[in-house]
């Protein structure tokens, strides 16, 4: 492939679909923001951990305290995930 004219390049940046940033860019970007503006800014390892987030975790519990987590979701009328999750934001 031979140098591109000017014109042939500005045709093909033309051409080129533009990508709006997601909610993650955007939030990557302020904490890249963050770090430069203080030392107590979130670190690339941070980050990374952050985007495997998915909402999902898997926790292992003693049987009795899961029988329990199940009867109170039950006298709550929600499953045990909702109940699991109310009581995590609660604290």
């Amino acid at each position: 492939m031979g140098k591109l004219s000017k014109e042939e390049f500005m045709k093909r940046v033309e051409a080129t679909p533009s990508v709006e940033p997601d909610e993650w860019d955007l939030e990557m970007l302020e904490a890249i923001e963050t770090e430069n503006d203080t030392s107590e800014g979130i670190t690339l390892a941070e980050m990374d951990a952050l985007r495997k987030c998915n909402g999902r975790i898997s926790v292992r519990v003693p049987k009795q305290l899961h029988r329990e987590l199940v009867v109170r979701a039950k006298d709550n009328g929600v499953s045990l995930n909702q109940y699991i999750v109310y009581k995590l934001a609660k604290g």
